[in-house]
């Protein structure tokens, strides 16, 4: 999924069923053009080999016709097809983890309670029921982070977490369950926040959460310059680059930055952004054309080789 900084309260959607080309272009398009704090797209194909379902979310009643015109140049005459539907609150939460599968990552096995049978005795399980909360339809970008955890606790044993932009609570909550240790998050939308309280009671370590209202860094359990040691922002490329500045400050000076919701095309921007704040890119996670960075601070470094990079295809079995 694009976890994060998805809009408040959103009232409308867009859908279109195209091609897997065609639906990767209009995410990116419309992702960059559009307030991320107001509207979310996402693009997932509806069965294997098969179409791609290409879904647009907004805090506002779009321009019906401008949005037409804008994917007109991608998808051609389809773009009359697309349809616009008002939205309820209740049918945005819902929606969220529909058809939620498990995603594993070592002993990290996030399911729904339908699937609590694929638990083992050692998993680390997280369980998100369906209907608690925006997204987890692109599994590349949570399973890419939660990867990179996995081979970073291999490395070293983080103390202090930070989650920027939590969404369902899915990686704040794999690290206070493996670390047994408080852990920060936050998100830009109330009702996210809720939820996220609401899973992190289901999953028995309400305890450990600090969940606030923000975006960003913006809140006093966030807001500690060098305090975390990881810190993970899963969100959209856009905001990543905003957020360089802030994140780069609450990092400790050993810190480890694990950020995704890329586009294997947003990668070099976000780079360079980080690179301004002293961070470079120590390892990559490429999942079903979805990317995870994990960065280091330091000075400037060669960038590694593609190929040294780690890389893993979504359809692979964690």
């Amino acid at each position: 999924m694009l976890e994060g900084l998805h809009p408040n309260r959103p009232t409308h959607v867009f859908r279109i069923t195209t091609d897997e080309r065609s639906a990767r272009a209009m995410t990116d398009l419309i992702g960059e053009i559009f307030d991320p704090a107001e509207t979310a797209v996402a693009a997932f194909e509806t069965e294997e080999d098969g179409p791609w379902l290409l879904e647009a979310y907004f805090s506002h009643q779009p321009n019906e016709v401008a949005i037409r015109n804008l994917v007109r140049p991608i998808v051609g005459a389809e773009a009359d097809k697309g349809v616009f539907l008002p939205l309820e609150q209740k049918d945005w939460v819902k929606a969220s983890l529909e058809g939620l599968k498990p995603v594993r990552a070592g002993r990290i096995l996030v399911h729904g309670s339908h699937d609590r049978f694929q638990r083992r005795s050692n998993d680390i399980a997280i369980e998100i029921e369906a209907g608690l909360a925006f997204g987890t339809g692109h599994h590349g970008t949570t399973l890419g982070c939660l990867r990179a955890f996995v081979d970073e606790l291999k490395i070293r044993t983080p103390r202090h977490v930070l989650d920027v932009g939590t969404g369902t609570g899915i990686l704040a909550f794999a690290a206070a369950k493996v670390l047994k240790r408080p852990v920060v998050a936050g998100d830009i939308d109330p009702e996210a926040v809720r939820v996220a309280k609401e899973n992190a009671r289901l999953n028995g370590i309400g305890p450990w959460m600090r969940l606030y209202v923000g975006p960003g860094t913006r809140s006093a359990e966030a807001e500690r310059p060098g305090h975390f040691d990881l810190v993970f922002a899963n969100i959209l490329a856009k905001p990543l680059r905003i957020l360089a500045p802030s994140l780069a400050r609450v990092a400790s000076n050993d810190g480890t930055l694990i950020l995704s919701g890329l586009l294997a095309h947003d990668v070099p921007g976000v780079l360079s952004a980080y690179a301004h704040q002293g961070w470079y890119l120590q390892r990559r996670y490429d999942l079903d054309s979805w990317v995870a960075l994990v960065l280091k601070r330091g000075s400037a470094r060669p960038q590694p080789r593609h190929s040294t990079l780690q890389t893993y295809s979504a359809r692979t079995p964690g």
